[in-house]
């Protein structure tokens, strides 16, 4: 008797099914991704009971009225890079930047003292109120 087995392995791969399931996979993050808006997340702003232990170098007040101050002197809001460079200028290492700025002042304001301060890679302690 000859009986011959013929069991040929098939060595192939198929990649349809993969391409379905990663098209389908891409939909749905495509969807969820328009879903989440940044917008939307609540934001809960921080109460410091905490200080800091390094000592504050040059401080920038801006008062409800939108009047700026450099350590308890008025300047005027244009004059403030210039004001905060030769302050800093002064000052050897690690230049801190202390920001109190009242919460009535809009937020448009104090990112314009944050990004003076990014500019001239300053170190930035915003002042908060203890609990």
């Amino acid at each position: 008797m000859g009986l011959k087995v013929s069991n040929k392995v098939d060595t192939g791969f198929s990649v349809s099914s993969m391409t379905d399931l990663v098209f389908l996979l891409l939909i749905f993050f495509v969807i969820l991704s328009t879903m989440v808006s940044p917008t939307n997340m609540p934001v809960d702003l921080p109460i410091s009971a905490n200080q800091t232990k390094e000592k504050p170098q040059v401080g920038v007040r801006i008062d409800a009225e939108g009047k700026f101050s450099v350590n308890d002197q008025s300047i005027d809001p244009l004059d403030l890079e210039g004001v905060l460079k030769d302050k800093m200028m002064v000052i050897e290492k690690n230049p801190t930047l202390v920001v109190h700025v009242d919460q009535r002042v809009p937020a448009g304001v104090t990112v314009g003292v944050l990004d003076i301060a990014k500019r001239n890679k300053w170190k930035v302690i915003l002042a908060t109120r203890p609990k």
